[in-house]
């Protein structure tokens, strides 16, 4: 790995960096696809701005579909064409008793973590409103489907689907553009549920706050192009790009934000 990569990231990182740099070289030393797990929007730009101009390794994604929040990476030589089923991946619908139950995304998640499994092997939970699938890798579909028999208290069965039975998902996203004076998180935050920055900062203080699913308690932390931010009782924000800045000095931002 060239340590000059690293000063383009943040510190913690590097592991994902040093990662993803190990699974490029696998791919290069055996001229052979490597598949990745699940990863979130900021550690595939990792691996984009890993692969670069890479004239060996490629490399595609998958989650299901297009818009997918978290998909599998694939890194390949020229000669291989990435098929679907090259990123084994499994649908499966949670089969529930609608008319006497409710199913949120928390609750979902809770119990799949709660089984024993690590996130890295989960990909986007989704629901069109009434059903609900979720996209996991092909591997660890059977474990699930045998021990996952209740959601809180509702008892549920998994059943397997096929890809092109993939619901067409209810997007809670909504785009937003704003002015932000800098990518401190603590403004990101404040601007984006139009709290004040007091509260903000009591957010991330209070264990409230995670950048791409990890815990953040700095309310000086720097947002990235990418970045999801996850705050309890209040939502999710993707930080998509920087568009500009005002003659006075503020940043032109486009931000998609799920509000509870």
């Amino acid at each position: 790995m060239n340590d000059g990569i690293y000063q383009h990231f943040r510190k913690e990182e590097r592991p994902t960096i040093d990662q993803v740099a190990s699974l490029i070289s696998e791919a290069e030393l055996n001229y052979a696809p490597v598949l990745t797990d699940f990863l979130n929007p900021r550690e595939r730009f990792i691996a984009q701005a890993l692969i670069g101009k890479n004239t060996t390794i490629q490399m595609a994604t998958q989650g299901g579909y297009q818009n997918a929040d978290r998909k599998r990476v694939l890194f390949y030589p020229q000669y291989f064409e990435p098929q679907t089923e090259d990123f084994e991946i499994q649908v499966l619908e949670v089969d529930y008793p609608v008319k006497f139950a409710s199913l949120h995304h928390g609750q979902i998640l809770g119990a799949l973590v709660h089984s024993g499994i690590t996130r890295d092997v989960l990909g986007d939970i989704i629901t069109d409103g009434v059903r609900w699938q979720l996209i996991v890798e092909k591997k660890i579909a059977p474990f699930l489907v045998s021990q996952l028999d209740r959601i809180g208290r509702t008892k549920v069965k998994l059943k397997p689907k096929e890809l092109s039975e993939l619901l067409t998902p209810e997007s809670a996203w909504q785009e937003a553009h704003l002015l932000i004076s800098s990518q401190r998180i603590d403004r990101i935050i404040a601007s984006s549920y139009h709290l004040s920055r007091g509260k903000a900062k009591e957010l991330i203080e209070n264990a409230k706050v995670q950048v791409n699913w990890m815990e953040v308690d700095r309310p000086d932390y720097v947002i990235n192009i990418r970045d999801i931010i996850s705050v309890r009782g209040y939502g999710r924000i993707r930080f998509d790009a920087i568009l500009g800045t005002t003659h006075k000095g503020k940043l032109k931002v486009e931000m998609a934000i799920i509000r509870k």
